[in-house]
């Protein structure tokens, strides 16, 4: 299958946690090496601002860094994000093995993340699970990532998945968490990148699978679910938006508003950003629900380029002026911090 395939290309062989830790600029650093997994890892980090360095290979495991591991850096060996793969396979339908139901959404995520500061690197984080595979499971959200926390950062890291593939949320309803995603890979079809986070997404790659089904759209890239209180949600700057499927099969966005949060306004902003031919440009956008239009949301393009980006039907691309535009950058979303 298309997942499996991507992944071989890792060296294979679960990955163990060397013990003895080594000190670079004073902080502690752990080593995850042949034998063991990433999990260790975490659990061994003891304070803030240590390291774990993952060397090439693929760990098919769930991992957790709960909200006390501080300003955690989570980083490949090499300089290939490739060469080291964090990946599991489970769905939102998956039943747990105890009787106790199903996983849900944020439950099927390979990597789960509540730290503050965190920092991921130079690595591929897939989760592999194929609805062909499974076609008793209805709930087919699989998520690779799910990170909240504030001012989480990942540069050059893959995100494989199908439906659901980065989580990027808050930790509680009324939370404004900061996360940036730099040069990085997103791959999927269904709401790929989605949730409440004020989320700046800098010379990032977006790939959307072709899906072999009938109907249209195949999918979407975005579904944010921006609190109304928050004035900034994801922020797309420089980025490319390429396609396995066929021309106009993908939509950039619907809004999502949570059933348990109806007071949700989504935003999306995509700026002088590559859009390709496998994004719909006569209807770029779509509704997860008629109760909330995408129209009446926060759905903005600026300078965009690419024949995805033909506005071909003025009132369907809702447009940012020059002045509007300098309130949707990096600096602004991200306030005081400066990753």
């Amino acid at each position: 299958m298309r997942r499996r395939s991507l992944l071989a290309g890792a060296a294979g062989g679960l990955m163990a946690l060397g013990a003895a830790p080594a000190a670079a600029r004073g902080r502690r650093v752990l080593h995850v090496r042949p034998g063991d997994s990433v999990q260790a890892a975490v659990d061994a980090v003891d304070g803030p601002g240590q390291t774990i360095v993952v060397h090439p290979g693929t760990y098919r495991e769930v991992v957790d860094i709960p909200a006390g591991k501080r300003e955690l850096t989570l980083r490949g060996a090499t300089r290939d994000p490739r060469d080291a793969v964090i990946v599991f396979d489970r769905a939102n339908g998956t039943p747990k093995p105890d009787g106790s139901g199903t996983y849900g959404t944020a439950g099927s995520a390979t990597l789960t993340s509540a730290a503050p500061g965190l920092t991921v690197r130079g690595l591929t984080i897939a989760n592999d699970w194929l609805r062909a595979d499974h076609p008793e499971i209805t709930g087919t959200q699989a998520v690779a990532a799910y990170v909240t926390g504030d001012r989480s950062c990942f540069a050059r890291v893959r995100l494989l998945a199908h439906q659901d593939t980065l989580f990027a949320d808050t930790t509680d309803l009324a939370a404004f968490d900061r996360h940036l995603y730099r040069d990085c890979y997103i791959e999927g079809d269904v709401d790929f990148v989605f949730g409440r986070a004020t989320a700046v997404f800098e010379r990032c790659r977006f790939h959307t699978l072709d899906r072999d089904v009938a109907f249209r759209p195949e999918g979407m890239v975005f579904a944010p679910s921006t609190a109304r209180a928050n004035p900034h949600g994801f922020l797309a700057a420089g980025c490319r938006v390429t396609s396995g499927a066929e021309d106009a099969a993908y939509k950039i966005a619907r809004p999502w508003v949570p059933s348990y949060e109806t007071t949700a306004w989504p935003s999306l902003v995509v700026r002088e950003t590559e859009l390709g031919p496998g994004i719909d440009a006569v209807e770029p956008y779509t509704d997860m629900r008629a109760a909330y239009p995408w129209q009446s949301m926060r759905f903005r393009e600026y300078r965009d380029t690419g024949p995805g980006a033909a506005i071909t039907v003025p009132e369907n691309r809702p447009q940012l002026t020059d002045t509007e535009a300098e309130r949707h950058t990096r600096a602004a979303y991200l306030g005081d911090w400066c990753p």
